[in-house]
């Protein structure tokens, strides 16, 4: 079986890879660059330019496809690229997208005409590596909304769901809904991290000016900061789900798993 893998050099698509290769999949990964470094065969294609696929998309059973457009439009005339030359899709979903969210998307896959998997992530642990900086230089993360609780997700939980739904049999329509094991607020994430590292790493409480300063300062694009403040301010408490579990037959990974495997890092 020939999967072809956007997003290779991502830290989800370089999971799906590794653990395809582990299953003894022939894998292709698709990069924009021809110089992407890649421990399988390399195609070089845009998904911006739709039909700059169709070499990559010769002779593939699957596509395990994470989302770079942000409209409708685009994404059907991805879609229907593929759907040319390759009969299965598992699509990583993505619900940041203004206009574009999980319904619109869940939909155009409906109307492809590819058998499809869904996965659909929580907070993605991996986000944690945003206070690098802070914590290679001290032992506090100054940062607002310390209390907010989320159910963080390891990418190696997201890369396993896609590599079975991709592999196996029984997963056409499905919608696979992920989180993490646990719940946990900002000020615990660093607190794991800090286990991990052997040190007592803590949380600080900023006004909400004071940590937009810092993380413009820590090399974030203003309008990513200003984004993401007002989605941790509106943004509602997310429930549990066992869908790991239930499709890989194991437990999903918790935070301070996570923060071992990171540690390096962080160090």
């Amino acid at each position: 079986m020939r999967i072809l893998v956007t997003g290779a050099t991502g830290n989800v698509g370089r999971e799906v890879v590794a653990q395809l290769v582990a299953e003894g999949a022939d894998v292709r990964a698709l990069s924009r660059s021809p110089r992407a470094v890649v421990p399988v065969d390399l195609a070089v294609g845009d998904l911006a330019i739709p039909t700059s696929l169709e070499p990559a998309l010769s002779d593939v059973d699957a596509v395990f496809l994470v989302w770079p457009l942000h409209n409708a439009d685009a994404a059907r005339e991805v879609l229907d690229v593929i759907a040319k030359q390759v009969p299965k899709v598992v699509y990583l979903g993505s619900g940041g997208v203004v206009g574009f969210g999980p319904p619109e998307q869940i939909q155009l896959l409906r109307e492809s005409g590819l058998r499809w998997t869904y996965v659909q992530p929580s907070t993605f642990a991996v986000n944690a590596l945003w206070w690098t900086a802070q914590i290679r230089a001290g032992d506090v993360v100054r940062g607002a909304y310390g209390d907010l609780a989320l159910p963080m997700l390891h990418e190696k939980d997201i890369a396993a769901v896609s590599v079975r739904a991709l592999l196996d049999d029984g997963h056409d329509s499905a919608i696979y809904p992920l989180t993490g094991p646990e719940v946990l607020s900002q000020a615990e994430q660093v607190r794991l991290i800090g286990e991990a590292l052997g040190r007592d790493v803590r949380w600080q409480e900023i006004p909400r000016a004071d940590a937009r300063a810092q993380m413009l300062a820590d090399g974030f694009p203003e309008s990513f900061v200003d984004v993401l403040l007002d989605a941790y301010e509106q943004m509602e408490p997310v429930a549990v789900t066992t869908t790991v579990a239930e499709v890989t037959g194991r437990p999903a990974l918790t935070f301070r798993q996570w923060a071992r495997d990171h540690a390096a890092a962080f160090g």
